[in-house]
């Protein structure tokens, strides 16, 4: 099933989900520094040393340092990684709010992490913004 790609019906049609558990960002120099690691949500390698997002209570069971403790939001709706505009239009919204947010696209969904103290009200203007658009 092809992704969705008009930018009305993504946002219609969003369908944000609060995910359980608080997420955190980690790095790690190489893979070997991984090895050691729970298994990541996320892993993204860079010329600098990998990216890996962890359970915050995995991250301190194994004593990671560690950045951005965070909820992960899953924009349910099966947008196309071509969508033009969507993560603009959401990002947008949520830094009008002054809520910073780290999105990842994945083959079926967007998915955003936002800061842990601010995730139930992220949900709520995502949700209002998706309301808002089918007035439209």
């Amino acid at each position: 099933m092809a992704g969705e790609r008009n930018l009305d019906n993504l946002l219609r049609t969003m369908q944000p989900e609060l995910q359980d558990g608080v997420f955190v960002f980690c790095t790690a120099s190489s893979d070997a520094g991984l090895a050691a690691t729970p298994a990541p949500l996320l892993l993204f390698r860079e010329r600098e040393g990998l990216t890996f997002v962890v359970r915050r209570e995995d991250a301190e069971r194994e004593e990671l340092p560690y950045q951005f403790a965070s909820r992960l939001i899953t924009l349910t709706v099966h947008s196309a990684l071509d969508a033009v505009g969507f993560l603009a239009a959401v990002t947008a919204r949520l830094a009008a709010a002054g809520i910073s947010v780290n999105a990842v696209s994945a083959f079926h969904h967007d998915h955003l992490f936002v800061p842990e103290d601010r995730a139930e009200e992220t949900l709520r203007l995502l949700q209002e913004m998706s309301r808002t658009s089918l007035s439209r």
